[in-house]
């Protein structure tokens, strides 16, 4: 199954529950910064892309620096994701060819309604968050500047469109209660 929600909705908490009921989970956040690990060869065609500025001085990609790059200029975020995706796909399907026959496997991948990749996944999962509470979220815990925020948030799907493809809907506008009781709730609606 395919699970997503915009920057700032909480789907990684999400993500984290279900893997505590015993879902797999294949995190494409995380395999895009695997295949960007200094070395690989994912950076080398980023630093080709974008040059050495977007590298800090111990050779790791400066995330935050790209990021000001691509999400301001939608040719550059195009050119990034023309590098990066393929190599997370090949990973993730690595990964889920490796999962037990009978095993929950969860996808939680950022970017699912944004490459219509809904077609996919048996099930999609979208983690519904308001605007408001996003930018919220994103500003006050993670640091971002409001500017930062709003713009990575115009490059994503928008909130209606991401709720068009849902086969399921989780609402994480709540507490973190409220998330508990849903994502068990979903658990067990697919674990039957």
């Amino acid at each position: 199954m395919g699970l997503t929600g915009g920057i700032g909705s909480g789907k990684t908490e999400v993500t984290r529950r279900l893997a505590e009921h015993g879902a797999i989970v294949i995190d494409s956040d995380r395999i895009a910064r695997e295949v960007v690990e200094p070395g690989t060869p994912g950076l080398a065609r980023v630093v080709a892309e974008f040059g050495e500025s977007v590298l800090r001085p111990d050779g790791t990609l400066d995330r935050g620096r790209l990021g000001a790059v691509v999400f301001a200029d939608p040719e550059r975020l195009a050119a990034l994701n023309a590098i990066v995706h393929p190599l997370v796909r090949a990973r993730s399907t690595e990964l889920q060819e490796a999962a037990p026959a009978d095993a929950v496997v969860v996808h939680d991948v950022p970017l699912l309604v944004e490459n219509s990749l809904e077609s996919l996944y048996d099930l999609v999962i979208v983690v519904d968050t308001s605007e408001d509470v996003r930018l919220d979220r994103l500003t006050r815990l993670r640091g971002m500047s409001e500017t930062d925020a709003k713009a990575r948030m115009a490059a994503q799907a928008t909130r209606e469109e991401r709720l068009a493809v849902a086969d399921i809907v989780i609402d994480n506008n709540g507490s973190p209660d409220s998330l508990d009781v849903q994502v068990a709730e979903v658990w067990q609606e697919l674990a039957e």
